[in-house]
């Protein structure tokens, strides 16, 4: 069984990195339907940047997330850069593929990949393979 810590608060006796405004701030509350589509080359899924830079009814700054839609076998080529992601599998079956070996994955799965960290992915089910994407610092 798991151990359960305790969270501490984001106290650290440190000045923040990112100052606190003199004002209340508020959230950006959005659907997919909000978001900026965009396309990967080489692929035929699609993605959509629902909080990112460039959507600018959820501009965040430090990360991004993206919804990306894969049809049933299409792939997106394996490849790497410098940012750092989790893919979260939300729906749909697929297979990953990294420098040293492929896994498949399904509906639960969180992947992590570290900078420069090989990868891509294929559907291989009947279904669309819906992954969330979380990227920091956001992909441009």
């Amino acid at each position: 069984m798991a151990k359960i810590t305790a969270f501490t608060s984001y106290q650290t006796g440190k000045p923040p990195v990112i100052p606190k405004p003199d004002h209340p701030v508020d959230p950006h509350i959005v659907t997919v339907q909000d978001g900026v589509p965009v396309a990967y080359p080489n692929c035929h899924g699609l993605g959509v940047r629902v909080v990112h830079p460039v959507n600018p009814n959820a501009p965040a700054k430090n990360f991004g997330l993206v919804m990306f839609y894969i049809p049933p076998h299409a792939l997106l080529p394996p490849g790497s850069h410098e940012t750092e992601e989790t893919y979260v599998i939300l729906e749909g079956r697929g297979r990953m593929t990294f420098a040293n070996f492929q896994r498949d994955v399904c509906k639960g799965d969180f992947v992590h990949l570290p900078p420069w960290c090989e990868h891509g992915i294929e559907n291989t089910g009947k279904e669309t393979l819906v992954v969330l994407i979380a990227t920091s610092p956001p992909n441009p």
